[in-house]
């Protein structure tokens, strides 16, 4: 077993559990991309189990902080057993399920999603993709499912010196699936929709939306960055009458018309926009249209702090525009899925936001992934979603 020794002092982060060490706090050692390392402190003492990426500045990921503890098949069994169970304890209305979580799940760089009865899985990072074959075949052992399709074409792989890859890598078939959310129906590709295939992190916050839009009676919403319409269909399910939904992909709104139909309501009450978000909201300043509930639910706009500044001018900018295109008493669900951009800073921007519009808001709520994108304590990196409720004064 090679070793990895830490320079002096870099060891705390390792001791309060926290799974990566960075390449500036490795004294010595080196290993294959993906290989299982011991982790020692400067003294020798054993710190962690870890897979070692030679390209990436987080050099080692850890599996396990027990020394008794061995990385083989039987460990990724146990993890993805426990990861799965952990989600049939949790309250989630929809057979779109979440089901490992990378780090949260003590399974780095691993997203697996379960939509029905097909599996999509991201595998990021050198340590998982070394484990690929053990992995897919304890996925399915774990849910009794027979497909599994991969969706590791993210950029991040780069950064492992990894190339992309997408396909089936057990079973085969349509990679069309539908499935149901809140008594609704969504339809997504495993092969083409954006990450696994949909955004199911913000499953629970649809939801809270319809809610809003039914207390509130906001008759015209508007869903900014709206994907395949899922904020849409709740804003009808909650009863609004005017529901727009801008995007710059031509396919992605004619998923969000296909759900409109496929939900029954009427297309009437919807509309689809092809455009880009920014000027879109300009030009609904300048034709002095008002809405009731806006949703800005954009792409990752700092994918590291480094991005951060660049990025609070562009969310900024749209939650200005947003806010002065609310009626007083209007309602806007903004979020930010930038890592770079923690939830104090994101609130920081939307306030500085609404004093360029000359507007000021009840915060209502924060909001977060659905639970089954779990944060752990050791992990706070983990929680990347965040949102703020705010009702317009």
């Amino acid at each position: 077993m090679k070793s990895i020794r830490i320079r002096e002092g870099k060891e705390r982060s390792l001791l309060r559990k926290h799974p990566w060490v960075f390449e500036g706090s490795i004294a010595k050692g080196k290993a294959d991309p993906g290989e299982t390392v011991r982790v020692e402190s400067a003294e020798g003492r054993f710190l962690a189990w870890g897979a070692f990426s030679p390209t990436s500045s987080i050099r080692v990921r850890a599996w396990s902080f027990d020394e008794g503890e061995r990385i083989d098949a039987a460990f990724f069994q146990r993890r993805i057993e426990q990861a799965v169970q952990l989600r049939s304890r949790l309250p989630i209305d929809s057979d779109g399920v979440r089901l490992i979580h990378g780090e949260a799940d003590g399974l780095p760089g691993l997203i697996v999603d379960r939509y029905a009865d097909v599996l999509s899985a991201q595998f990021l990072s050198a340590g998982v993709e070394r484990w690929k074959d053990t992995i897919a075949d304890a996925l399915l052992a774990a849910t009794g499912l027979a497909r599994l399709y991969e969706r590791s074409d993210s950029g991040v792989r780069g950064l492992e010196g990894l190339e992309p890859i997408s396909g089936w890598l057990r079973g085969g078939g349509e990679t069309a699936v539908t499935i149901r959310e809140h008594g609704w129906r969504l339809t997504l590709d495993v092969a083409e929709g954006h990450k696994t295939g949909y955004y199911l992190d913000q499953r629970d916050n649809r939801l809270r939306f319809m809610e809003w839009v039914k207390r509130l009676g906001a008759q015209r919403v508007l869903n900014c960055y709206s994907y395949t319409g899922g904020f849409s269909v709740a804003a009808l399910a909650g009863g609004a009458q005017r529901v727009v939904s801008v995007d710059s992909s031509g396919p992605a709104l004619a998923r969000a018309k296909a759900h409109v139909e496929l939900n029954g309501f009427d297309l009437a009450r919807a509309e689809f926009a092809d455009a880009d978000v920014n000027q879109y909201l300009r030009g609904c300043l300048q034709r002095e249209e008002r809405f009731d509930a806006i949703v800005l639910d954009p792409p990752k706009f700092a994918p590291s702090a480094a991005h951060a500044e660049r990025a609070a001018r562009a969310y900024k900018d749209i939650n200005r525009l947003a806010l002065k295109l609310l009626e007083p008493g209007g309602l806007l669900l903004t979020f930010s899925c930038s890592g770079g951009v923690g939830p104090d800073l994101f609130h920081k921007i939307v306030a500085g936001a609404g004093s360029d519009a000359g507007v000021d808001g009840y915060l209502l709520a924060r909001l977060e992934a659905a639970c089954d994108h779990p944060t752990t304590l050791a992990y706070p990196e983990g929680e990347y979603l965040k949102g703020l409720v705010v009702m317009k004064k």
